[in-house]
């Protein structure tokens, strides 16, 4: 077997190493882009010292420089437009020795200027060309030593390559370009170009901050994410987990979980979801349970009495006797069937109405049709009942409630059989439909005995003991199968006898309008 970890661990793990896998990939890209900022910036500030190296092999081989230490000096203080973004430039011959260096054209320049009026030099000239050599020796031991760096590149099998230096020193960055001096195809000598580059480390400090201040944000982001991702989502995710399983575990400490039923966010509706699925559930399981045992209870009675009567039957010879015991028998036989036919056809309408999609109908019209089928039943059968149907108040328009079309028209029909089973011969059945507030209104009166119980709800409990005398016809479930399908509608019903000096009952029925 297996084991997968992503299949088994949770959302917050998950989360938390897929952002540990993606802050690893990305510090390694952003380890080799820092590891290679510095050195494309270098190579890009020698690319331009190269440039200015050969321009200056250029002016070189046009002016016919000779490579002495007196003729190098004058070139670069020629020529020292070419170097004005540059901290030093330095020529050297093959040996290699310095010939010239910008950082003394200052101290000696003075030499090189010769005066026409002047044929021979004083003793005081000669002290004054004393004091600079010695000032340029104290210059070039204050700066940095580039010999080692133009012996390093001599020696080298293939100088047509430069040489780039990237070096620290008193506290700057330099950067030096070291390359050969070609005129026509033959080395000449060296030149070294050194620059102060400390905005080359300010740049790359500067990237560097800004991605560590991004990666310290969007980790500060995630934490935050992953706090609130647990807290609000994921552990109540948790908690509605541990309810399912201890519903199905079947554990009496099972809470409703409040502090999650009053959020107003899909957590909460989900809560809200779950507890009345659940309430739904029990309240499904206890009905099953009781309508078991009343309906058990129920086919027992008439078992009893089938068994008895069988049993007189047997050892009776009184014809008239035995047809009363046949009829008993078959009175029986009836009110199984009809506890049966009705308790099969109940959870076909639970089930069926859990299932189908209610629609936009008109009550009205459903009346109509229920009632007009009913007449011409009451019609062939010969029973002077008449059902007369009053939608004069809704003054043409429609009763439109939500639902299932054929429910509807199973509590119509129910509750008028039940009027027409009460009613007596040469009698009429009121049905009126109305707009009350914001519910449409079904009221069906009869002319029958109407009810005789002090608390009337009775009548909607299951297998109801007041019977009627012919109950045969009956399973007792009629009335509480109206309810449940109201019910389910979003309605509710109400029961009373008539009042004044009418007699006979009074059923009203209350669905909501949909508009």
């Amino acid at each position: 077997m297996k084991f997968n970890f992503f299949s088994t661990s949770s959302i917050l793990k998950k989360f938390l190493i897929f952002n540990l896998i993606v802050f690893l990939v990305l510090g390694i890209f952003t380890f080799l882009y820092l590891n290679a900022i510095k050195p494309n910036l270098i190579n890009n500030r020698s690319d331009h010292h190269t440039i200015i190296i050969n321009n200056t092999s250029d002016h070189i081989k046009r002016l016919n420089v000779e490579f002495t230490k007196e003729s190098a000096t004058k070139f670069l203080l020629s020529t020292r437009f070419l170097f004005q973004n540059l901290d030093r430039v330095q020529l050297y011959d093959l040996n290699p020795n310095l010939l010239a260096d910008t950082d003394t054209l200052d101290l000696v320049q003075d030499v090189f200027i010769k005066s026409q009026n002047v044929q021979e030099t004083s003793i005081d000239r000669l002290e004054e060309n004393t004091n600079i050599s010695e000032s340029l020796k104290e210059v070039q031991t204050m700066t940095f030593n580039t010999e080692s760096y133009v012996k390093e590149y001599s020696k080298r099998k293939d100088i047509s390559n430069k040489l780039i230096i990237s070096e620290t020193i008193n506290n700057n960055f330099y950067v030096m370009t070291v390359n050969s001096v070609n005129v026509d195809g033959e080395n000449k000598g060296y030149i070294i170009v050194s620059e102060i580059a400390n905005d080359i480390l300010v740049a790359v400090d500067e990237r560097k901050n800004f991605i560590l201040r991004t990666v310290f944000s969007i980790a500060l982001v995630i934490f935050i994410f992953s706090v609130f991702l647990n807290k609000y989502i994921l552990k109540p995710i948790r908690s509605l987990v541990l309810y399912t399983k201890a519903i199905k575990e079947k554990d009496v400490k099972i809470g409703k979980h409040e502090k999650y039923l009053l959020r107003k966010d899909e957590v909460g509706q989900l809560s809200r979801s779950l507890n009345e699925m659940t309430e739904d559930l029990y309240k499904r399981i206890n009905v099953a349970e009781t309508f078991s045992s009343d309906l058990a209870h129920e086919i027992r009675n008439p078992l009893t009495s089938l068994r008895s009567a069988s049993e007189v039957l047997d050892n009776t010879n009184d014809n008239e006797k035995r047809k009363k015991l046949i009829k008993v028998i078959s009175h029986d036989v009836e009110r199984i069937e009809r506890l049966i036919t009705d308790y099969s056809q109940m959870l076909k309408d639970e089930a069926s109405l859990s299932r189908a999609k209610m629609e936009k109908i008109d009550l009205a019209n459903v009346v109509d049709s229920v009632v007009e089928d009913f007449n011409s039943n009451l019609f062939n059968l010969n029973k002077n009942i008449k059902i007369n149907v009053n939608n004069s108040n809704l003054n043409g328009s429609k009763l439109n409630v939500l639902g299932v079309e054929s429910k509807l028209e199973q509590i119509v029909a129910n509750l008028l059989d039940n009027a027409v089973s009460f009613s007596p011969t040469n009698s009429q059945i009121s049905v009126v439909c109305n707009i009350k507030k914001r519910d449409a209104q079904l009221i069906i009166e009869d002319e029958g005995p109407g009810f005789n119980e002090k608390n009337i709800d009775k009548v909607f409990n299951r297998f109801y003991s007041n019977r009627p005398e012919k109950f045969g016809e009956h399973s007792g479930l009629g009335l509480n199968i109206v309810k449940n399908i109201i019910e389910l509608h979003g309605g509710s019903i109400i029961v009373s006898n008539q009042i004044g000096n009418k007699k006979g009952a009074r059923i009203e029925v209350l669905l909501p309008i949909y508009k």
